[in-house]
């Protein structure tokens, strides 16, 4: 079911999530402007990255900034820097942390960082989990918003109140915001505004963005000198990476004012899976341009289902299942520029026949 599935998605003419197909022509849009002349980064120096870590940084509202091929890479060094200044190497994050599920334990075999998780899994963190610590920390992750349960936000407020605790506490408070772009619209502050709570901020250029690869990893800039330095020693200082940088650049124009548009385009789909019997998004409401879709049936069901509807329609619906629990499975939407290019008409025959085929 699972090729199935996967193959009628790649057939189709539309799709509910993402910005387009991530093939060459993603590098050949971003450089078809690009003077052939232009000098190309060299190990970290030259005009092409130095001015985009300082565009990013500023953007950011933080002193400096320094661009990784990897948001992997990025993270698990800016904890490593807490760890060292604090002389402390435990931190904490919540259970679901992409360094706790998709790093292959890389920040405990690679930097012998022992991480505390927050919380319990089906859930936000709160402040009361980082009151909760039986040790001390060097540093607490949050990631904003939560991707694996829907894409979940604290309010602001709940923010500033973990803030001011860590400052306190003189625990180093790192932000995780592959998803940073996405989440302004709901709050109505800029990412100057909400990095502002935060001691050290990633950011990604491929997700919401859509570019190649490539993250920001931005601070004070002693802590961004310290980043750098470990950025060679792990390898992450190729000869160049303008393909990158140029493209994380362009993408970054075309789309950051567009996140408005995506955030109320989610909430408008969200709101019509959920008039379907038997399927539900998490959260109800999305709170960025993300969220997670559940059925009420097994995964073997619900895939057939999906593989007819996509072939009849021609609208990538998606291309995976996951189960979450007996009979009831979901994937993640994140609304871009595939979801607004869908004509209202085929949108509509879409959902009639998802509302018809759950009764």
């Amino acid at each position: 079911m699972t090729n199935t599935l996967k193959s009628s998605y790649q057939k189709t003419s539309y799709k509910l999530s993402g910005n387009g197909p991530r093939n060459i022509s993603v590098l050949k849009e971003a450089f078809q402007n690009i003077d052939e002349n232009l000098e190309s980064d060299i190990y970290g120096n030259g005009a092409i990255i130095e001015d985009f870590q300082t565009k990013i940084a500023k953007i950011l509202g933080k002193e400096e900034a320094v661009f990784f091929p990897s948001g992997t890479m990025a993270q698990q060094i800016a904890l490593r820097i807490w760890a060292d200044r604090n002389d402390n190497r435990r931190m904490a994050y919540h259970p679901l942390s992409h360094l706790e599920i998709h790093e292959q334990d890389g920040l405990k075999e690679l930097q012998q960082i022992n991480p505390t998780l927050l919380g319990t899994a089906e859930r936000l963190l709160t402040i009361e989990d980082i009151k909760a610590l039986q040790e001390p920390v060097s540093s607490v992750l949050l990631e904003l918003p939560q991707r694996e349960i829907g894409g979940q936000l604290p309010s602001f407020e709940g923010l500033e109140e973990i803030s001011q605790y860590c400052k306190a506490q003189g625990i180093a408070l790192h932000l995780d915001g592959a998803r940073l772009w996405e989440i302004t619209p709901f709050y109505e502050k800029s990412a100057e505004e909400i990095c502002a709570l935060f001691d050290s901020v990633y950011v990604s250029f491929y997700k919401g963005i859509g570019a190649i690869a490539g993250a920001i990893l931005a601070g004070d800039a002693d802590f961004v000198q310290e980043a750098k330095i470990w950025k060679r020693r792990y390898g992450g200082d190729l000869i160049s990476l303008y393909p990158y940088i140029l493209s994380a650049d362009y993408y970054f124009d075309k789309r950051i004012g567009k996140m408005a548009s995506y955030y109320e385009a989610a909430k408008k789909l969200a709101e019509r899976f959920n008039a379907c019997d038997g399927v539900k998004t998490v959260p109800e409401v999305p709170v960025s341009n993300m969220f997670h879709v559940r059925f009420e049936k097994s995964v073997d069901v619900i895939g057939t289902k999906l593989a007819e509807i996509q072939d009849e329609i021609g609208v990538g619906i998606s291309g995976y299942l996951q189960e979450k629990a007996e009979d009831v499975c979901g994937f993640e939407v994140s609304v871009g520029d595939s979801f607004i290019e869908i004509p209202i008409n085929i949108l509509e025959k879409l959902f009639k026949i998802l509302e018809e085929s759950f009764e």
